[in-house]
């Protein structure tokens, strides 16, 4: 019999290709509505936005948990958000490999936000980096000054390129959702979509097919068995 998530009719199995649908794929909500159509299961956009977001969270947190300690070499930027109307900050960091380590969207773009961001680096990763590659925005030297004295800065021209690219998902994403609604949701929605960008990201020129093929076979094994048991939310 297949499983059911207490209090919910549906097959855990097909909220949670709801989820995966909408994060992985680039799917709207009405995208991921017509793809459980195909699949036999009618649902309205409405309930795929509860599952997405309560579930999507509930899986990124348990991804976490389970995920490995990641580089020391960290890429930090920020990007502008404008939400009705109002200018916010983005704030990303990315290691060495191109894994993000976390983000955080603030109103200012100053030492404090700055300091703020470091403060969640390091509380979430438990751990110092070695070396820091930021941009020439001088709120950074001031908040590594105060917090993390023995790691190296480096912010000289075109050192930063990979985390710039990095910003593309969440320029994707935001033409699609029309942009985001408040802070909130795109703070719950980005920290979403970046744990589980890096869970099913393989690197499409690092492995040969039959490589790739088994790294998938992998993380969609850990998917799969991220809740071995039925619970509450």
């Amino acid at each position: 019999m297949t499983e059911k998530y207490v209090g919910y009719r549906h097959p855990k199995e097909v909220i949670k290709y709801a989820v995966w649908l909408y994060y992985r794929l680039n799917a709207s909500l009405r995208d991921t509505v017509e793809g459980l159509f195909y699949r036999g299961f009618d649902v309205s956009h409405e309930t795929v936005s509860q599952w997405v977001y309560k579930f999507g969270s509930l899986f990124s947190s348990l991804i976490k948990k389970k995920q490995p300690k990641r580089g020391d070499k960290w890429h930090l930027d920020e990007v502008c958000l404008t939400i009705k109307g109002k200018r916010y900050w983005l704030w990303r960091a990315i290691d060495q490999d191109g894994y993000e380590l976390d983000v955080l969207l603030q109103p200012r773009r100053n030492t404090k936000a700055a300091l703020m961001f470091f403060k969640k680096l390091l509380k979430g990763l438990c751990y110092v980096p070695r070396v820091i590659i930021t941009d020439k925005l001088r709120s950074y030297r001031a908040a590594k000054k105060k917090i993390l004295k023995t790691t190296e800065h480096r912010s000289h021209m075109r050192l930063n390129n990979r985390i710039e690219a990095s910003h593309q998902a969440t320029r994707i994403r935001e033409k699609i959702m029309r942009g985001f609604k408040s802070p909130k949701q795109a703070q719950l929605f980005l920290s979403t979509l970046g744990v589980l960008r890096n869970h099913f990201k393989i690197g499409l020129y690092k492995f040969s097919a039959t490589d790739r093929r088994e790294k998938l076979r992998e993380v969609f094994g850990f998917w799969s068995q991220i809740d071995q048991q039925p619970f509450c939310v």
